[in-house]
C-alpha cells in the first residue's frame, strides 16, 4: 500500500488532544492518530450502512402479523439461549 503524505490543519485545542494521545503512549506520532480516527470512521460508516439496510429491509416486508406478548416472548428465548438472561 503506498503512502499519500496529506498536510491538515487543526485548532489549538485538537493538536493538544492529538499530543495527548501520543504523550499516553497510544500512538508514537500524529498520523498514527489520524489514521485510526479515520479507521474507526470508515468502521462506524461501515456499521451505519447496515443499520440503514436492516431498517430499509424490515420497511419493504411489510407489516407484522405476530403480537407484541410474541415478540416479547421470541426476544426473551433468544437472550437467554445466548445467556445474557439469567433463567
Amino acid at each position: 500500500m503506498s503512502i499519500v503524505r496529506k498536510s491538515i490543519s487543526l485548532t489549538e485545542q485538537q493538536d493538544a488532544w492529538v499530543k495527548a494521545q501520543i504523550s499516553s503512549g497510544d500512538f508514537t506520532n500524529d498520523s498514527e492518530v489520524v489514521r485510526d480516527l479515520i479507521r474507526k470512521a470508515q468502521a462506524s460508516n461501515e456499521n451505519l450502512a447496515s443499520l440503514r439496510a436492516a431498517v430499509k429491509k424490515g420497511r419493504d416486508s411489510g407489516p407484522g402479523t405476530r403480537t407484541m406478548d410474541q415478540i416479547k416472548a421470541d426476544v426473551i428465548a433468544r437472550l437467554e439461549a445466548d445467556g445474557q438472561l439469567p433463567t
